[in-house]
C-alpha cells in the first residue's frame, strides 16, 4: 500500500536538534521507528506523530516534498463504467465484480438513505431492494456498513445513513444517472 508522503518542516534546525539530542539522551537504547516519529514531532511541538499527521492531513506532498496534485479530477471512463450496472431507473442491475466499481454503486445507495434517521432492518430491506435488482440486500447492507457509508446497531436492528460528502466521481455518478432517469418519456409526463 502506497504511502502518502507527509512535509515535515522546522522553523528552526538548531532549536529542533537539541531538542531531539535531549529526547535521545534520555532514553537507554535506540527508539523504534514510531518513536523516532514520536520524537520528531514533539520537537517541533507537537504532542506525538498522529496529532502530527493529523495536522498535516489534507496537505500532502509528493517525494520531492511539492504540494500533490489534487485528486478531484473525475475519471470519467471509470464513471461510465459504473453507470452501466445501472438501470434507466437507477436500479442496480449487478453487483460489480471490481472494487472501484463497487465504491461508487454503494454511493449510489447511500443516497437513496433518508438522511438522520433510524431504519430497521425490515425498511432497509425493503429500501435496498427497490434500488437493485438482482435480489441481495444482505451483500449491500453489509458493503455499506463495512465502506463506512451506512452504522447499524450491534444488534442489526437499526440502520442509519453516516452523513459524508460524496467523493468527486460519486457525486457525478449521481447526477449521471439522475439526468438519464429524467430523459425518460414517463419522466416528463
Amino acid at each position: 500500500m502506497a504511502r502518502t508522503p507527509i512535509a515535515f518542516v522546522a522553523g528552526d534546525i538548531s532549536a529542533l536538534a537539541k531538542s531531539v539530542r535531549a529526547q535521545l539522551l534520555e532514553r537507554t537504547s535506540p527508539p523504534s521507528h514510531v518513536e523516532l516519529l514520536n520524537i520528531l514531532a514533539r520537537a517541533a511541538g507537537h504532542k506525538n506523530y498522529q496529532h502530527f499527521r493529523a495536522g498535516a492531513v489534507g496537505k500532502s506532498v509528493d517525494a520531492l516534498g511539492m504540494p500533490a496534485p489534487r485528486k478531484d479530477a473525475v475519471d470519467l471512463k471509470r464513471v461510465q463504467r459504473a453507470a452501466r450496472h445501472f438501470d434507466v431507473y437507477g436500479r442496480l442491475l449487478r453487483w460489480p465484480p471490481r472494487h472501484n466499481l463497487q465504491q461508487l454503486s454503494l454511493w449510489v445507495l447511500w443516497a437513496g438513505f433518508p438522511p438522520r434517521r433510524s431504519l430497521a432492518e425490515a425498511q432497509v430491506k425493503a429500501l435496498l431492494n427497490s434500488q437493485h435488482a438482482f435480489a441481495d440486500d444482505a451483500l449491500l447492507r453489509r458493503a455499506l456498513c463495512d465502506h463506512g457509508l451506512v452504522s447499524r446497531t450491534a444488534d442489526g436492528r437499526e440502520y442509519r445513513r453516516i452523513e459524508r460528502q460524496p467523493p468527486t466521481e460519486a457525486a457525478a455518478l449521481l447526477r449521471q444517472l439522475k439526468a438519464s432517469a429524467a430523459e425518460r418519456p414517463e419522466a416528463a409526463a
